[in-house]
């Protein structure tokens, strides 16, 4: 009895959402085109970034070389957009990596990703709102902080503002508002947005082309003592390094693209507009790659026209662009930034918001959150009460909190359900069809024919007898699946523990040869890489679906297998504080699945109620029947 229990309940963390094939019936309004998602994908991810991040990477990480970090990033960013999109085109729905998590490996793991989304988008909201009040501030002459500091003092440093930022909660009860008005509305506002944040930055990257000089790529220890010399009170220098083009060398380009990565984070926000968009299974893929693509190229013009007109060690991390514009001699041009820089935090804080509200809607309408979150107002067809709870909660920590000590959670969060999108990815592509179409486009059940029992053999998992995929298959993807995700923390894990040592012996004993490292990490490293080989060419000779979809992710299974492993990387750079944060999050998060999402999850009502004759398609991946078995 008590096997029994343990089993039913195993199954209720791993049962899987069903879907019906293609766009299914919606209570939101799908009113955005192929362009609106564009400019959401864009603002949201061409934010403060590209005004601050540019010159703080420069100046102290990779010098020119910046570039380059740029282009990693983009690249490492391009392989999740790329499992985005064809989640996108498979399963049209509300709610990015929840629902995909929800189809694909159960509904423990499509919590876990739906909680930390709504953090993550909660943080950014909040933080973005309180920079774009720094912003605005500053330019009128810091005059709001100083009569709130002198008026309303917090002392609570690590946690509390210094002061209650009563203009950016403001600011988010705002766009709050207009938000609730409709997606139309918030996507004209983002599109106009960005339009001016693009051409501010089209003027920076061709004034900086213009005033550049490619002399600051090729900087001598000569040119820094000159800069000493010259140098006032005001401005510090940064490092020289060595000079040049690469000035920190190849560990300054690999810290630089780590911080670059989340310049990129935002784009996932287009995911979330499945039930919005008109044809959400072309638009979003396609919304997704166009926007990656724009923001690359902004960020990669931006930084060499900013590290060709200033040299790198004299940039200013507060106020980059500004201050360039200032050294050339263009000082009327910093104005141009301030309104380019007050736009694309205004795209960025609706980017935030934009989804937050949906993830929301679609995990209660699931019945893993409170039911009444999930209402729609029939006049905008937006979910209201999702929408006004999470921004007064965006509000409230605009108000009150100190952000930076929690913006790295956004990133934990992030990158979970990158990684969870592209393992699900990886499943999805080796599951059996359970479809097909007649003439007229209505959706056939195909007939289950009996195959002869199947057999699990060594020489069946590298040469498969069938060409399309079986329900074995399936099952010896997912299982490998999650044997690779484990292996490739562990790789992590064990390459930083072995570079570590490695490090200690040279730097203790500078005669000790660089491969004479630890002998265990070493064993367990190559163990790891053999299993991984070898479990990766398991993967590959399965057999894969064949269901036609506007996009697919190329080269199957190494592509979201590289993703995995950099955001596993990019995650395990996480302070113990930060992990910490974390787990009070996710202890929060899980009491209010085991106490209510578990026991109200449309899947427990749908397994209450009789089977029927004739089911309708589902990506549901049966795994009840190993624990079926063993009873």
């Amino acid at each position: 009895m008590l096997w029994q229990a343990l089993c039913r309940f195993g199954q209720k963390l791993v049962r899987r959402r069903t879907l019906e094939p293609g766009m299914a019936e919606t209570r939101l309004a799908r009113c955005l085109t192929t362009l609106d998602l564009v400019a959401l994908g864009v603002g949201s991810t061409l934010g403060a970034g590209v005004y601050v991040l540019a010159g703080e990477v420069a100046k102290d990480k990779a010098g020119p070389s910046i570039v380059i970090c740029f282009l990693v990033a983009a690249l490492s960013s391009m392989l999740a957009g790329l499992c985005y999109a064809e989640f996108g085109a498979r399963v049209p729905r509300s709610g990015s990596a929840y629902l995909y998590s929800y189809v694909t490996v159960g509904e423990l793991w499509a919590f876990t990703t739906g909680w930390n989304l709504i953090l993550s988008y909660v943080i950014g909201t909040a933080s973005v709102a309180r920079a774009w009040s720094s912003a605005f501030d500053n330019l009128i002459g810091n005059h709001i902080s100083q009569i709130l500091q002198g008026s309303i003092s917090l002392h609570v440093p690590h946690v509390l503002a210094e002061y209650p930022d009563f203009f950016a909660m403001g600011l988010v009860l705002l766009l709050t508002g207009l938000l609730a008005l409709g997606a139309s509305e918030s996507a004209l506002v983002t599109k106009v947005f960005t339009v001016v944040n693009l051409l501010v930055l089209g003027f920076v990257i061709i004034s900086g082309f213009i005033k550049g000089d490619l002399h600051n790529w090729k900087l001598t220890e000569e040119d820094y003592k000159l800069a000493v010399a010259g140098l006032n009170d005001t401005y510090s220098l940064g490092p020289l390094g060595s000079g040049g083009f690469v000035p920190f060398g190849f560990e300054g380009i690999l810290r630089g693209a780590a911080t670059c990565f989340y310049a990129f984070v935002g784009f996932d926000c287009i995911a979330t507009t499945g039930e919005e968009a008109q044809n959400p299974q072309r638009s979003i893929p396609t919304g997704i790659v166009i926007s990656l693509f724009v923001c690359f190229s902004a960020y990669f013009g931006v930084s060499s026209a900013l590290t060709l007109m200033m040299p790198y060690y004299q940039l200013q991390p507060e106020s980059p662009l500004p201050e360039a514009f200032l050294y050339t001699g263009w000082a009327p041009a910093r104005y141009v930034v301030a309104i380019g820089s007050l736009c694309a935090l205004s795209t960025s804080l609706l980017g935030s918001m934009f989804p937050m509200p949906r993830v929301i809607y679609a995990m209660a309408e699931d019945g893993l959150l409170f039911r009444v979150l999930a209402r729609i107002y029939t006049g905008t067809h937006t979910p209201i009460v999702a929408t006004v709870v999470s921004g007064i909660i965006a509000a409230f920590m605009a108000f009150l909190f100190e952000l930076t000590d929690l913006v790295d959670l956004m990133s934990i969060g992030t990158l979970l359900a990158y990684s969870l999108v592209a393992i699900c990815v990886l499943i999805l592509r080796y599951q059996p069809d359970q479809e097909m179409r007649n003439e007229e486009g209505e959706v056939e059940l195909q007939e289950e024919k009996i195959h002869e029992a199947e057999k699990l053999t060594l020489q069946g998992l590298f040469c498969p007898l069938n060409s399309i995929p079986t329900p074995l298959s399936g099952q010896v993807v997912y299982v490998c699946s999650s044997l690779l995700e484990l292996a490739l923390m562990f790789l992590n894990l064990t390459l930083e523990a072995l570079l570590l040592s490695v490090l200690c012996l040279v730097l203790a004993q500078w005669s000790t040869p660089l491969l004479s490292g630890d002998p265990l990490w070493i064993a367990v490293f190559v163990l790891l890489l053999t299993l991984i080989t070898g479990i990766t060419g398991v993967i590959w000779r399965q057999p894969q679906s064949s269901t036609p979809l506007h996009f697919k992710v190329p080269a199957l299974p190494l592509l979201p297998l590289v993703s995995i492993f950099v955001n596993i990387y990019l995650m395990m750079q996480m302070t113990a504080g930060t992990w910490a944060r974390f787990g009070v999050w996710m202890l929060i998060g899980f009491a209010i699945y085991f106490g209510y999402g578990m026991q109200h999850s449309l899947e427990e009502v749908k397994s209450d109620q009789p089977p029927l004759k004739s089911r309708a398609k589902t990506v549901d991946l049966d795994l009840s029947s190993a624990c079926t078995h063993s009873i």
